[in-house]
């Protein structure tokens, strides 16, 4: 089974922070196959044996599966004899000696991507702080998941486009605008680069010489060119109006304008903005 490679690198990441903000010692996780029928369980934390990995978990089935099939977090105060659950992996889960667990499904865009699970050696239920921590840990995947798959569509779409004048110009500058809004909340430094880079080809060679933007005055001038009002920046890039009006100020004195159009016109002179 091909597992979800991104979803899967996520739910790496995650399991230090769900033990945490669970108060579980043991965490483990993996991403779905093609379809979401499937979760193969990749990721653990915690674990003292190596029983749960590779198992294949399908929906519907066990804790994980009944977690896939209702889109919601699942838990069970004692595995082994819950009724609530079908008991296909009572073995692996024994041989860990798991007693008390919960899943929490990964959700995207309506798409499950993967499932999270925290679990005790002691047959006990699970409080508030368990079930709030993972549940609150799986939405910071989620968020990490819907941001990357974002900027993969816009680079996919990107790729094949080559800056032309007219309307398609206009969509460019749309797609770089986007694109340079979306980098910040890149945590992949990787993809984050591969993004700026992308920015990059949409406009033309810099002349020599030409004044050097700050990232941020950058991101607010980009915005402006598509015709974006202050207010309108500051919401799409998570800033306060008056730290946008500062940026565009500090803009436009480097490129030795005095009004929004002209900072945009000196700024694709100089091969900053497509």
């Amino acid at each position: 089974m091909a597992a979800d490679a991104v979803a899967t690198a996520e739910i790496r990441g995650a399991l230090a922070g769900l033990r945490r903000a669970t108060g579980l010692p043991v965490a483990f996780g993996g991403a779905v196959g093609p379809g979401a029928a499937q979760i193969r369980i990749s990721e653990l934390s915690g674990t003292a044996t190596a029983a749960l990995r590779s198992l294949v978990v399908t929906s519907g089935t066990g804790l994980g599966g009944r977690a896939v099939a209702l889109g919601r977090a699942c838990a069970v105060p004692d595995y082994s004899s819950s009724r609530r659950i079908s008991h296909e992996y009572d073995a692996p889960v024994a041989a860990e000696g798991l007693r008390s667990v919960l899943a929490v499904p990964l959700v995207v865009g309506h798409r499950v991507r993967g499932v999270l699970y925290g679990a005790l050696r002691t047959p006990q239920p699970l409080g508030d702080r368990a079930l709030g921590g993972a549940v609150a840990t799986a939405r910071e995947v989620e968020r990490a998941l819907a941001v990357r798959d974002e900027a993969r569509g816009l680079l996919a779409a990107l790729r094949p486009a080559v800056p032309e004048r007219g309307a398609g110009q206009e969509h460019v500058r749309e797609a770089h605008a986007a694109l340079r809004a979306l980098a910040p909340r890149i945590a992949d430094p990787e993809l984050r680069a591969e993004l700026l880079a992308a920015c990059a080809l949409l406009t033309a060679p810099a002349p020599q010489g030409s004044p050097a933007l700050a990232p941020r005055e950058l991101d607010v001038l980009t915005w402006v060119a598509t015709g974006a009002t202050n207010a309108a920046v500051a919401d799409r890039l998570g800033l306060r109006p008056e730290t946008v009006k500062g940026y565009l100020r500090a803009a436009m004195r480097k490129l030795g304008a005095h009004t929004r159009g002209e900072a945009v016109t000196a700024a694709r002179r100089a091969g900053v903005l497509p």
